[in-house]
């Protein structure tokens, strides 16, 4: 009960006017509750006032005013005392593999999210063990059902995990970000991707067929007219292809004799003129993919993945984005399956948590990758727990304690550096 409710009790008990000035006093002492400590030295000053009391009204306010010191005395206590529920039991810790946040050693678990949770179950009087899951919608799952006692990874609050599960105080700020690699567009799968997109590919395979139609045609002409031709169709095919090659890159005719007079130098002209054009159009189309590549291949942010393949991380918060954005997607375990994706050009960026992608660049500089754009879906990350656990609230209450002290923010300085 609070000051005011026994206020009230004792106004019901003096109702009669003899008994105003026990009332006074009492309602005294409880108004200066909260200001200073109730004791019975505030009581006997109190009483030395100049106010004349019969033995008969001194009785009922001593025994009134005793009950009050010892009720209050006792939710004081009752209000100092610690929560003391978690100390002492072992509990079951979920955990999945997400670095920084959660790394696996030969030795057990590290990272940011381990580090947190090891320095805060102490406190409590936990003991733990951890048990692994291969994606965050199993952990989360793991925890709906009670099957872990405490779920740690970069565990976003969402809307529909909060139905399921409960969440500490959140203790990371996050949000999603996009990695690219940047190198794409200049590697040959790109560029043959691009001919194919563009039609040029079916333009080189008529041109084959004409370089296949016009080698056959050369040597059923040599083995004709030229008696040094060789007979043999294998090294006479040879003799025409190369031939036919030397006229359609370098646009000069090999050396060779001419039988047919000015009509032969006219025929070899033509032919000229047909391998130059061939040289110039496979290397303008060529330039034109690469430019266009180039242009549109580009990320800078969310906006240009409209009609593009990205990578997302199996049951995150970037493969429900994705799915709600319409992109069309690619869902991996680990976030390092989906760099050697990107890098192998199999989707065109990666969606996942700012943290992970940023420490993923930063400890992997041989490799080109560009954390591009803005954080879009900021979100926090937080413990999950089951629904109604008697946890949440000691965990909460160091969790901010962690904060206030700055041990957080250090473990955050540790993994990201000092420009986190």
């Amino acid at each position: 009960m609070q000051p005011s409710n026994y206020r009230l009790a004792l106004s019901i008990y003096f109702q009669n006017d003899r008994y105003f000035i026990f009332l006074w006093l009492i309602d005294h002492f409880l108004a200066n509750y909260e200001k200073e400590p109730f004791s019975f030295e505030s009581i006997t000053a109190a009483m030395n006032c100049r106010i004349s009391f019969t033995k008969a009204y001194w009785i009922p306010l001593l025994i009134s005013v005793t009950m009050l010191a010892g009720v209050l005395g006792q939710a004081g206590a009752q209000e100092s005392s610690p929560p003391s529920a978690a100390a002492g039991r072992a509990v079951t810790v979920g955990v999945r593999v997400s670095p920084p946040f959660v790394m696996r050693t030969d030795d057990g678990f590290t990272g940011l999210a381990v580090e947190l949770w090891e320095a805060l179950a102490p406190r409590l009087g936990l003991a733990w063990e951890y048990e692994g899951y291969d994606t965050v919608r199993d952990l989360v799952a793991a925890a709906a059902a009670g099957e872990v006692d405490v779920a740690v990874t970069n565990l976003t609050v969402t809307e529909n995990r909060a139905r399921r599960i409960d969440f500490t105080q959140p203790w990371f700020d996050g949000g999603l970000r996009i990695l690219t690699n940047s190198d794409r567009g200049t590697g040959f799968q790109a560029v043959f991707a691009g001919l194919r997109d563009s039609g040029f590919l079916r333009a080189y395979a008529w041109i084959g067929l004409i370089i296949l139609a016009a080698t056959v045609l050369m040597t059923l002409f040599y083995r004709r007219f030229d008696s040094d031709f060789p007979t043999r169709w294998r090294d006479g095919f040879a003799e025409s292809f190369y031939n036919v090659m030397v006229i359609a890159t370098s646009g000069r005719m090999a050396p060779g004799r001419n039988f047919f007079g000015w009509i032969g130098r006219i025929f070899q002209g033509i032919w000229l003129f047909a391998g130059i054009a061939l040289i110039a159009y496979v290397t303008s189309t060529v330039t034109s993919v690469m430019t266009t590549l180039s242009l549109t291949n580009q990320i800078h942010g969310v906006d240009d993945l409209a009609g593009k393949t990205v990578g997302v991380l199996e049951g995150s918060v970037s493969e429900d984005f994705a799915r709600e954005a319409g992109l069309r997607y690619q869902a991996f375990l680990q976030i390092d399956e989906a760099a050697e994706a990107l890098l192998r050009g199999r989707i065109a960026a990666v969606i996942e948590d700012t943290g992970v992608i940023e420490y993923y660049a930063k400890t992997h500089p041989d490799l080109p990758l560009d954390v591009v754009g803005r954080i879009f879906e900021p979100d926090k990350y937080a413990f999950g727990l089951p629904r109604n656990s008697d946890l949440v609230r000691p965990l909460t209450i160091e969790i901010l304690r962690s904060h206030e002290q700055d041990e957080i923010q250090d473990l955050r300085t540790k993994y990201f550096g000092d420009d986190s």
